[in-house]
């Protein structure tokens, strides 16, 4: 039974954590769950990449039909980068079978720190502004390029690649924040449902069920009553909660697994 309940915590404060990133930020909800499950309940690295992207299609679906609600989803261009983002996601889920443990696991736990750091130092914020990158064959190309690289990070380390997707339509694409959060979402779900898919078939076993179906409840509902929120709230606000959150649960993870 003290098992059992700690599972029901941890998947609890991994879901709430993801899922208020998610929506949020379109943080991918892998980023807090993945260092989690290996630091608090031992779950092997590459099982709790797998549960945490399967976290994220329902989670990402639900923040991106909010957002689309709003009119903060671009759907044409997402669709051009989800092209490129599910070319290489099921390449980058193949490289990590090759990859240490520890070596996966350890990655994560640094990346919730850093992620959480970056969103309190540099929040992600662009001024309202139409989609910026040249011709329309510019944006594409740069659309497809930009989603292979996110793929292959995606798969390979067990992010949804909701940041880097972000940097790409603010940053290179000149997309303003909301909107480039929305359609973040939108891509993650079809990237996190095929990483879902290619992690579990090319591991040597199927998922934990019990945990799987713990986060995917926890996350869905957080991501829900965080994208609401963030379509009325001042994004740099939201920028400073999310960076928080994160920082604050990379270094309990950072001491625990040194403990």
């Amino acid at each position: 039974m003290r098992e059992l309940w700690l599972k029901i915590l941890v998947c609890f404060f991994a879901g709430a954590g993801a899922g208020l990133g998610t929506g949020f930020a379109g943080m991918s909800a892998a980023t807090v769950i993945s260092p989690m499950l290996v630091t608090l309940l031992g779950v092997p690295a590459y099982d709790a990449i797998g549960i945490a992207l399967g976290s994220d299609v329902l989670a990402s679906a639900a923040s991106a039909r909010t957002y689309a609600k709003s009119g903060a989803i671009d759907i044409k261009n997402g669709v051009v980068m989800m092209c490129g983002v599910l070319s290489m996601t099921m390449v980058g889920s193949w490289l990590s079978t090759m990859v240490p443990n520890s070596t996966l696991g350890g990655f994560s736990v640094v990346m919730t720190l850093v992620l959480g750091l970056r969103f309190l130092i540099l929040p992600v914020t662009s001024p309202n502004r139409t989609i910026q990158g040249g011709s329309p064959a510019v944006r594409i190309v740069k659309g497809a390029v930009g989603g292979a690289c996110i793929g292959l990070i995606c798969g390979f380390f067990g992010a949804g690649g909701g940041m880097m997707m972000l940097m790409v339509l603010t940053v290179v694409l000149g997309y303003e924040l909301k909107t480039a959060v929305g359609t973040s979402v939108f891509v993650m779900t079809f990237s996190a449902l095929t990483g879902t898919v290619s992690h579990f078939a090319l591991g040597s076993g199927g998922p934990r069920l019990d945990l799987l179906l713990l986060c995917v409840v926890f996350t869905l509902f957080w991501a829900q009553v965080a994208a609401k929120i963030a379509t009325r709230a001042d994004a740099r606000l939201l920028n400073r909660l999310t960076g928080a959150i994160l920082t604050a649960l990379g270094v309990v993870l950072i001491v625990i697994s040194f403990w």
